[in-house]
């Protein structure tokens, strides 16, 4: 018989910053037989909070036999808690438009392994990306959307879904605004990329307002998709240096690759359950 190999796990937990929170939580996890890993934590002095991350090493106990031995502490300290499988691929739907960098960056990073997901479909409001979808063997959707159809194009899109199975929803430089009532729908699981360095530059063609405001640095940032147009909570942001030579063109060239980079390290931190929002931002704990 082949031994059973120890759960892998990560625990996740936001709670009012007070004293010995590690101080209790450490030795009721060794008592149980868990070895910590790996730890991450801040104290926010803004909010008052403490958001703890720890990877375990489980070698008696399953996610759910741990989840019942650490309730009783986590719901007395913690606002929110939650533990996970690490390792765990997090199902992801992709919605796109009709730029494919985005999204074949996210492709390209899921089949040799390096993100935590699986992609479980793309959804489009254009053809155009079709067979590229389809070449990696994924279904894909074809949702068009008008101002008239919009409320019966977004059941469809919520059916799928809720039909895929999907934990995380990402808008791949999917360029139609999502309805409040949807976007509330998807709260804290629908990661958006927009090519600027917000909060400069929000709305549509930001290079062309970029560019027409003189700026020597641009950028990308990937948020949590809220009703407020590109306000979500900020999870990660890059920027490429620029000069007055550069053009409305050259900028959107050099945007992609950052817009790309910038997208699959939300995507993977999200995944390995590294982000906390409070006070409308985001806590990040990576090692």
């Amino acid at each position: 018989m082949v031994d059973r190999l120890p759960a892998r796990l990560v625990l996740k937990l936001a709670c009012p910053d007070q004293r010995g929170i590690l101080a209790r939580l450490a030795p009721l996890l060794a008592e149980h037989g868990c070895d910590i890993r790996e730890a991450s934590v801040y104290g926010d002095p803004q909010s008052a909070m403490f958001f703890v991350r720890m990877e375990l090493v489980s070698p008696d106990r399953t996610l759910h036999q741990l989840e019942e031995i650490v309730r009783p502490l986590a719901d007395t300290m913690a606002r929110t808690w939650s533990l996970h499988t690490l390792g765990r691929r997090m199902r992801v739907l992709v919605a796109v438009s009709k730029a494919g960098h985005c999204l074949n960056d996210l492709l390209h990073k899921w089949q040799i392994g390096t993100l935590p997901i699986d992609i479980v479909g793309v959804v489009s409001n254009h053809p155009t990306l079709a067979r590229t979808v389809e070449w990696h063997g994924l279904p894909f959707h074809h949702l068009p959307i008008t101002p008239d159809t919009k409320p019966a194009q977004e059941q469809a899109f919520r059916g799928l879904i809720k039909d895929s199975g999907a934990e995380l929803v990402v808008l791949a430089r999917y360029m139609q605004v999502l309805s409040d009532g949807m976007s509330a729908w998807l709260g804290g699981r629908c990661i958006n990329i927009h090519h600027s360095f917000l909060p400069s530059f929000k709305g549509a063609k930001p290079y062309h307002q970029a560019h027409a405001r003189g700026v020597k640095l641009i950028g990308a940032t990937a948020h949590y998709v809220t009703a407020d147009l590109d306000e979500g909570p900020i999870i990660e942001q890059d920027v490429r240096r620029v000069t007055h030579a550069t053009t409305v063109d050259d900028m959107v060239a050099m945007g992609r690759e950052v817009e790309a980079s910038v997208l699959s390290r939300a995507v993977r931190w999200h995944a390995e359950h590294r982000v906390f929002m409070t006070n409308g931002r985001t806590v990040v704990l990576r090692s």
